[in-house]
């Protein structure tokens, strides 16, 4: 378990913490946590507070970029009066518990984990226990770690694309690639056709073998209208490739 060697968070603690207990959206999307931006693509990108990575992880699960509800979720994590007498290393591993995939997208996430059978594999009762008392099996990652604004709005991995894209393929190969590196070896699960397609890529380019990847599993968004249908069509061969996996 580590907060990544290129870590911020030394430097944006204190401007959490600065913020008012009411803090409104122009807060959090303010230049003071502005870290990159390409003005011809429209892109934005902030600072939260994503740097923790178990490096023991048996499991990482892959989505595109934290969005507006986790910065708030990561913020309000940091500003909790409780948890003020936490190490560093300590509060960012209780932000990554509490705003990973937070919502309604990790609720479709546990439901689908459950019926691939992955909590069998890993001797616990549901993947729900991933985010609570089992947290120590998973690495909840994005490819781009802070948060990503297309035109103002959550950026969805699609347009623009990842890859063509230099400001976000740079994040991408000199961040995600490093925080994956480090790891163990874990089951990779990438969320989505967008993810999916950065790891085709990516095992192209020797960074990751195929044989660690699950392909096939949908995006949990509520957004993605095609989830169950996907989750369907390739239900059998995502339960194969974790047999093989774990034998």
């Amino acid at each position: 378990m580590a907060i990544v060697s290129d870590s911020m968070f030394n430097t944006y603690k204190q401007k959490i913490l600065s913020l008012p207990v009411d803090y409104i959206e122009q807060d959090l999307k303010s230049e003071t946590f502005l870290l990159d931006r390409d003005e011809k693509k429209h892109l934005e990108i902030y600072y939260a507070p994503f740097e923790y990575v178990n490096e023991a992880a048996k499991v990482m699960i892959v989505g595109i970029t934290p969005g507006l509800h986790q910065i708030k979720r990561s913020y309000s994590t940091i500003l909790d009066i409780k948890n003020k007498d936490l190490s560093d290393e300590e509060l960012l591993h209780q932000v990554k518990k509490n705003s990973s995939f937070e919502g309604p997208m990790r609720k479709y996430l546990i439901q689908m984990l459950d019926e691939l059978g992955l909590q069998s594999y890993l001797d616990i009762s549901s993947t729900s226990e991933l985010f609570s008392s089992a947290s120590h099996l998973v690495q909840t990652a994005s490819l781009i770690r802070y948060p990503v604004f297309y035109k103002g709005k959550n950026y969805s991995g699609s347009t623009p694309k990842m890859l063509r894209t230099e400001l976000l393929k740079k994040h991408i190969m000199e961040s995600f690639t490093k925080e994956m590196v480090s790891m163990q070896n874990p089951l990779i699960i990438p969320l989505g056709v967008n993810v999916t397609a950065v790891f085709d890529y990516l095992a192209e380019s020797g960074y990751v073998s195929p044989d660690s990847v699950l392909y096939g599993f949908p995006h949990t968004s509520g957004g993605n209208g095609h989830r169950h249908r996907q989750f369907a069509e390739n239900k059998e061969q995502m339960k194969q490739k974790l047999a093989t996996y774990f034998s």
